[in-house]
């Protein structure tokens, strides 16, 4: 009988034992969220602005669900990202399963956003309510970064709960291996949607290549 298994109860000792997946903090192996990142423009910076005190504004008065995360802050960094114009695609709740066939398991979810190319998954993002840890989001985007079935190209993305961002990196070549960025947050006086949105940037950059 074969045993499904739902990624949001999956956590990082499942994925090293049954996926052989390792965490490596070799800088060199993730340097796209900080090396070279494009510049932002002054009418990005101020829509970015307006983003922040937007979500700031909405937290003051009400838990904000997933569903307003990924309207007030995902959506407008997808737009000026340039995810929803070719050679990028998007889809939404997008099924994902990765199949242990020896030992009769399937890890199967569905994934919040998938930003894609040429049939290539290329970018998974994973948000959580406002509030919500993203420790426990980081093994759900994996498992379902794992079922890229491109094992060739590095698959990146991104966990997010509104206010907090940390972005991933994974690779399958031999051993599956993956990376962190810093943890970057809405709560600092500067607007590190900056940042986000140049690492979101440069991920096109590179997904397109």
């Amino acid at each position: 009988m074969v045993r499904v298994i739902q990624p949001q109860n999956v956590n990082l000792i499942y994925l090293k034992e049954k996926f052989g997946l390792q965490r490596t903090d070799d800088e060199p192996f993730f340097t796209e969220w900080f090396e070279n990142l494009p510049n932002i423009n002054d009418w990005e910076k101020q829509y970015l602005d307006r983003v922040k005190t937007n979500y700031l504004s909405l937290i003051e008065r009400r838990a904000i669900s997933e569903e307003m995360v990924k309207m007030v802050v995902l959506a407008p960094l997808l737009d000026l990202a340039g995810f929803y114009h070719p050679p990028f695609d998007i889809e939404t709740e997008e099924s994902v399963e990765i199949a242990l066939e020896d030992e009769g398991e399937i890890v199967k979810g569905r994934i919040d956003v998938l930003v894609f190319q040429r049939q290539l998954w290329l970018l998974v993002i994973e948000s959580k309510n406002a509030g919500f840890s993203l420790i426990t989001a980081i093994p759900q985007a994996l498992t379902y970064m794992l079922g890229n079935p491109h094992p060739e190209r590095s698959s990146f993305g991104l966990v997010l709960n509104g206010s907090d961002f940390i972005f991933l990196k994974l690779t399958k070549q031999d051993t599956p291996q993956y990376a962190l960025s810093e943890q970057l947050t809405l709560l600092k006086r500067e607007n590190e949607l900056y940042k986000v949105l140049s690492i979101l940037k440069k991920l096109s950059q590179v997904l397109i290549e």
